[in-house]
């Protein structure tokens, strides 16, 4: 069911309203359904306990954070780092492989021109289309295929792939890539890393340039108290860049 609006207070907790046909239940009371539908964007709203609500229409990343997931996803601290590295942007067209629930290919697809996105599992497949119909994506492909074995897609100017075997699929995407295009390989362990950027480095169509991994930390700020939160995000997945540099 689709987002119709989002509620948020004062001090940032969120709710979604699927529907405008019933009131709005939160744990500051209920908010009316008839407030929810004749409020206009930026309006303060109020629940029946007086709790205060600013309401808008959702966003796209308001939307995202509610997508289906079944396989694990990669954390956005991880994809806002692959885009700055590779410099996805409007004109970018990119081959996505290891679908898994679809969330790097729907994010890419939000910024970039066009995204293919490969995988083997059909139910994984369906929960692909499940959420780039919720998104409303319209420049995604989906393909049922293998990346080790075969990929018919060319011009590709960042392949990222999120497999169990990346260096496998080396050739493959040095098929697909421009010249001067990126690839990312995304995995969660040191062996997985040595065993792709060792291939990698024997295939004379790459310059490998870096492996990564992104931390994230979130402080407490409530007026001179600022100090670290007790939980952070640390080690999701190792980042490894290299760029395709011959035809």
């Amino acid at each position: 069911m689709a987002i119709k609006k989002v509620l948020i207070t004062r001090h940032g907790r969120k709710f979604y309203a699927k529907d405008l046909e019933s009131d709005l239940h939160t744990q500051y009371g209920f908010v009316k359904k008839e407030d929810i539908e004749k409020s206009k964007e930026g309006d303060l709203i109020k629940s029946n306990t007086e709790k205060e609500f600013f309401i808008f229409s959702p966003s796209f990343i308001d939307l995202y954070r509610k997508i289906k997931r079944d396989a694990q996803i990669i954390p956005l601290k991880d994809i806002g780092f692959i885009i700055a590295e590779t410099g996805i942007n409007k004109e970018s067209r990119i081959l996505d492989a290891g679908s898994g629930s679809g969330a790097l290919a729907c994010f890419l697809a939000s910024i970039a021109k066009e995204v293919v996105t490969y995988e083997i599992r059909e139910d994984f497949i369906e929960v692909v289309k499940s959420n780039i119909g919720f998104l409303n994506l319209k420049n995604i492909k989906i393909k049922n295929k293998n990346i080790y074995e075969e990929t018919d897609d060319k011009n590709i100017d960042v392949a990222i792939l999120d497999v169990p075997e990346p260096w496998k699929a080396i050739e493959n995407c040095s098929k697909a890539l421009n010249p001067g295009g990126f690839l990312v390989s995304y995995s969660p362990s040191v062996p997985q890393v040595a065993d792709f950027v060792n291939n990698l480095r024997k295939n004379e169509s790459f310059v490998y340039l870096k492996t990564c991994e992104i931390t994230e930390r979130e402080w407490e700020v409530e007026e001179r108290k600022v100090r670290p939160k007790s939980a952070s995000i640390g080690h999701s997945g190792f980042m490894s860049f290299a760029r395709k540099v011959t035809k």
